[in-house]
């Protein structure tokens, strides 16, 4: 491949990272200031605001812990090729996004980047060239690595989230069973150093996960090294994810925010802070999470705690659905479009 040819594909690459990351504050980042509106703690513009400067400050200094996990799951032959890959991946990944917030639901980007790699490398060079880490579990030291790990990860954290709200909720029941009124002045206060944390935190890792990609795109490009996160790449990664919901966030804060649960002030406290806790879990061991399931997690936990009749289990039947179909639906796309693409790359170098 020509040096020319490569360089448009990196900055192909790097530019279709851009818009996922985008079409990921569509999803994830809105649903970190979800509750803090809904409850009334915050107006969308400053909750906006907040959650836009510390979700920038965690992509610059959030640490490479996650997008490692993200790049090492991609074990391509030298002969592949790498940077169409990536381009398919993510390309994949943003439609699934694009399709799944015209509908209002809450899905993982997550998800939907980890299956576009899968089925970029499966239909690229096949099965055995993604890091499934199965043998690395079962044999090599009993290690949590590649897809496992992510999967685990992923299924986990929503878990976590809801049994930390629901203990959360069900302590604060209690200290403030003799509260006045007055108190969700001080509740939404709180809220306020709360945000700035989970935002930090969400910003930290799902910045990460496009930086894993980009950093392989720079690298098979000559630009970089693989294990070096450009400071640039940071600040563009950040910007665009909460530029996504300074656009467009409202569709997924409202189901979040109000769709599954009336939440109080108290409420939302107690998930906000649950779900600051998993995320800095997650970034410390390197874990992509996803931040949508995180907090959805811990919105139910709160109305389960407070009263379980009352969430709207339907809601969240349909964002459970989403949740499992969105790693092959956006394998299947990711799959299309490097078919695709090798059509065009024949057509254009005949």
């Amino acid at each position: 491949m020509a040096e020319g040819t490569v360089q448009v594909i990196v900055v192909a690459v790097i530019a279709a990272g851009l818009i996922f990351a985008l079409s990921n504050g569509l999803h994830d980042a809105s649903s970190v200031v979800a509750t803090f509106i809904a409850c009334g703690a915050a107006s969308p513009g400053a909750a906006v605001l907040l959650a836009s400067c510390f979700g920038l400050a965690g992509a610059v200094f959030g640490g490479s812990l996650v997008a490692n996990t993200i790049s090492s799951i991609i074990d391509l032959p030298a002969s592949a090729p790498l940077l169409y890959v990536l381009l398919a991946a993510i390309v994949g990944a943003t439609l699934w996004n694009a399709v799944t917030w015209g509908f209002g639901l809450p899905s993982s980007s997550t998800h939907a980047l980890i299956g576009g790699i899968v089925g970029a490398v499966i239909v690229s060079s096949g099965p055995s060239h993604v890091l499934w880490g199965v043998r690395e579990l079962a044999v090599a030291g009993h290690q949590f690595v590649g897809i496992v790990k992510i999967v685990v990860s992923l299924g986990l954290s929503p878990l976590l989230g809801f049994v930390l709200a629901f203990a959360a909720e069900k302590a604060a029941m209690l200290l403030l069973r003799n509260a006045k009124a007055a108190a969700n002045k001080w509740l939404k206060r709180l809220q306020w150093v709360v945000t700035a944390g989970l935002s930090f935190s969400h910003g930290a890792n799902d910045t990460q996960k496009i930086l894993g990609l980009i950093i392989l795109a720079l690298a098979a490009g000559g630009g970089a090294s693989a294990s070096t996160v450009p400071i640039w790449a940071r600040l563009g990664s950040g910007a665009f994810l909460f530029l996504g919901t300074l656009l467009c966030g409202w569709r997924i804060m409202k189901t979040v925010g109000r769709g599954i649960y009336e939440l109080k002030p108290v409420h939302s406290l107690s998930a906000q802070l649950s779900s600051a806790m998993s995320l800095l879990f997650a970034n410390a061991t390197g874990a992509p999470v996803s931040t949508t399931h995180v907090v959805v997690g811990t919105v139910m936990g709160v109305g389960a705690a407070d009263n379980y009749r009352m969430v709207n289990w339907k809601v969240v039947k349909d964002i459970i659905v989403s949740w499992v179909i969105t790693i092959p639906a956006a394998g299947a796309a990711a799959a299309v479009v490097y078919l695709v693409l090798g059509v065009l790359f024949r057509a254009i170098t005949r």
